[in-house]
């Protein structure tokens, strides 16, 4: 005779994080069990086309990044500040609102040092801008991405090579900006040129800096007052990572 399949109850891991990822049966159209790598089945995908928000405080951003010229989304790890802000620089690209995307990382190692690395300076920021590279190519696949970098409508440079430029016409994404102090953020949203969006996401809970010298929170708090400014924060409840990842921020 077949053995009868155990069933597991769930842990109370789980149980908790469940009003703060938003698992309730129906939410997602599948019985509540969203998988963002597409249900059961994973699959490989050359590109994601269309980007949907998963709870109201994305929505908000991407609402903001198509009416506002200077966007800030602060908010912890695994919100989808940097995914929605770099597919809506894609977007953008390709519906021709701009004429090139530049996106600047800090150069900035989280907790250890990697030492001299070899190669020119392609190939010592690789590490750093490796996640920017990432969701390039999901939302536009490798060799559209290839192109792209290189006839130059993407850039990618960091933060210390942006002084004295003007950004026009052009969508710019600053990434990991908990790890600027308050004159480098100062010196970036200051790049602003004309007919251009810019959009600067980081975690102020997160910074590799040394204590008070991240300029994050200081410039979203005095920006906020500021018209056609929009500064979106998201909270644990927007986590789109694996539940676990709410669950855990909430007691660390």
């Amino acid at each position: 005779m077949a053995k009868r399949t155990r069933q597991v109850a769930p842990s109370k891991a789980e149980n908790n994080v469940h009003p703060l990822y938003g698992t309730a049966a129906g939410q997602h159209g599948n019985g509540g069990h969203w998988n963002p790598l597409g249900g059961e089945e994973q699959r490989d995908q050359s590109y994601v086309k269309k980007v949907r928000p998963m709870n109201p405080n994305q929505q908000v951003l991407l609402d903001a990044m198509q009416s506002q010229n200077v966007v800030m989304a602060l908010g912890p790890a695994g919100t989808g500040k940097t995914y929605l802000a770099i597919s809506a620089a894609v977007e953008a690209l390709e519906a021709g609102e701009v004429g090139r995307i530049v996106l600047s990382r800090p150069a900035v190692e989280a907790g250890e040092s990697l030492g001299f690395l070899p190669g020119d300076l392609q190939e010592k920021l690789a590490p750093y801008l490796r996640p920017l590279y990432d969701a390039l190519s999901d939302r536009m696949g490798g060799k559209r991405l290839r192109a792209c970098l290189s006839d130059g409508s993407i850039e990618i440079a960091p933060v210390g090579f942006m002084r004295g430029r003007t950004l026009n016409n052009a969508f710019v994404v600053i990434d990991e900006v908990q790890n600027c102090t308050y004159t480098q953020i100062k010196m970036l949203l200051t790049r602003l040129g004309w007919h251009s969006t810019m959009v600067l996401t980081g975690d102020p809970d997160q910074t590799d800096l040394l204590p008070g010298m991240s300029g994050l929170a200081d410039i979203a708090d005095r920006l906020s007052t500021v018209p056609d400014i929009s500064v979106v924060r998201l909270q644990d409840r927007d986590i789109v990572r694996h539940p676990l990842v709410a669950s855990m921020l909430t007691v660390l």
